[in-house]
């Protein structure tokens, strides 16, 4: 297999809808985590900063949903369609570490 014909092993070409959707999010989760600092530095009570870092978890998540379903929309599925079948135990093992 050759490692530049994989989107999975070095880089990957997106659209440039994808490429702004996971940049926007990213730079809307590096705002809060930004927030999150700030509470902690001016003695924020505990019970919001923990609300705030639910907040961050879910934009996390997001993020990683939206981004898994375009890997398995393409690299995945073109991966399969050109008879790298190991491309679904690299899914799997990605997917349990996710699970964690």
């Amino acid at each position: 297999m050759k490692e530049e014909t994989c989107c999975c092993h070095k880089t990957t070409e997106r659209s440039e809808k994808e490429y702004k959707s996971l940049l926007n999010r990213l730079s809307r989760i590096e705002g809060q985590i930004r927030g999150i600092k700030g509470m902690v530095e001016r003695d924020v009570y505990c019970t919001d900063i923990l609300i705030q870092v639910a907040a961050v978890n879910a934009a996390l998540n997001s993020f990683n949903k939206e981004l898994l379903a375009e890997h398995i929309r393409n690299c995945v599925a073109r991966d399969i369609r050109e008879g790298r079948d190991e491309t679904i135990e690299e899914l799997v093992a990605t997917l349990q570490k996710l699970m964690k």
